[in-house]
């Protein structure tokens, strides 16, 4: 039986941006979640629960970037200029975030002008990967194999739903982190905003997924048509276990539990969105087979990404074990 090579990158793809969003995730959440912590002792302790892990955690956003134009170019170069402005906009965010994350350390006149840098970068890198997802999900119009569409056909309120919900869910995802990895005041009030935002992320998840059947027919054929929607059922059916699990931890004062509900939320969602699209990589128009490269190249890129994928996860797993625990309010920056 032959290998499908198209079908196996198309996963390891997948995997990579899945990655990226719950771990990049929670840190983009902690910075969103920044103007709602005024203290700087709250902020400092903030910032050190993600020093030692932040800048590790966008080595996905690269490998799945780099991989998409590397493996698919067909659908690089058509979802490309789709996004070019939400995808300028979010690496710009990344951009500032990062600098404003090192310079708050390094200055008291301008510490204020960067905290609000670190915030609003982290918003906005959310907003537009939310942005980004939701013109995806709703359709690329390709003529030829380019786009045909106009420059801001990305800007619909579909688009806006998804931005904010990707933006709510982050800060969930940061606040069960702050209350997994903080004490006293920070944790208990980091576990209030979990609540708050937990139900904001479900009640958007909820319009976002009733929403996106009726964009294209594939989708409603795949969610409500039969046998598909039998097997479809079990992601809402995990989604509301997570949910439970998430207001269960959440209001028994567990740590972990909380995190580790947010992180299913995001990944069956992730799934859901995955049962919507196979087998295509730009919905409705390309399939994975369609956009991929020959396989030589398929190949030889294989065999990089099976020793590079490895390397990275014993790396990412052994730095969060070596800041595993609780942060001391104490310590000084990483």
């Amino acid at each position: 039986m032959p290998i499908d090579l198209p079908t196996i990158w198309a996963g390891l793809i997948a995997f990579a941006v899945l990655a990226y969003v719950i771990l990049d995730g929670f840190d983009l959440g902690v910075g969103i979640l920044f103007p709602l912590f005024p203290s700087d002792r709250d902020r400092d302790v903030m910032t050190n629960s993600i020093a030692p892990v932040w800048d590790g955690n966008e080595t996905w956003l690269v490998l799945g970037g780099g991989g998409l134009m590397a493996v698919f170019p067909l659908a690089y170069a058509t979802v490309l200029p789709a996004l070019y402005v939400p995808i300028i906009l979010m690496l710009l965010g990344l951009i500032f975030r990062g600098v404003a994350f090192e310079f708050r350390f390094r200055t008291k006149r301008w510490k204020p002008l960067w905290e609000w840098g670190f915030a609003g970068g982290s918003t906005l890198a959310a907003l537009m990967q939310g942005v980004a997802l939701g013109a995806l999900v709703q359709g690329i119009q390709i003529e030829g194999r380019a786009y045909a569409g106009a420059w801001w056909d990305w800007l619909t309120p579909f688009t806006m739903l998804t931005g904010l919900a990707v933006a709510i869910g982050y800060a969930l995802l940061g606040a069960t982190w702050l209350n997994l990895k903080t004490t006293g005041a920070l944790q208990e009030k980091s576990r209030r905003i979990a609540l708050y935002s937990g139900v904001a992320t479900l009640a958007l998840i909820g319009a976002v997924s009733l929403w996106t059947p009726f964009l294209e027919p594939i989708y409603f054929q795949r969610w409500f048509g039969f046998p598909t929607a039998f097997f479809s059922a079990f992601v809402p059916t995990l989604l509301a276990a997570c949910a439970f699990g998430l207001w269960w931890g959440l209001t028994h004062d567990k740590h972990l539990l909380p995190f580790l509900a947010a992180l299913g939320i995001f990944v069956l969602s992730f799934v859901g969105i995955g049962i919507s699209f196979y087998p295509y990589i730009v919905p409705g128009a390309l399939t994975i087979a369609e956009a991929a490269a020959p396989d030589a190249s398929l190949s030889f890129l294989l065999v990089g990404a099976l020793i590079l994928i490895p390397i990275i996860l014993a790396y990412t797993g052994y730095a969060y074990w070596v800041f595993r625990g609780k942060v001391d309010p104490e310590e000084g920056y990483h």
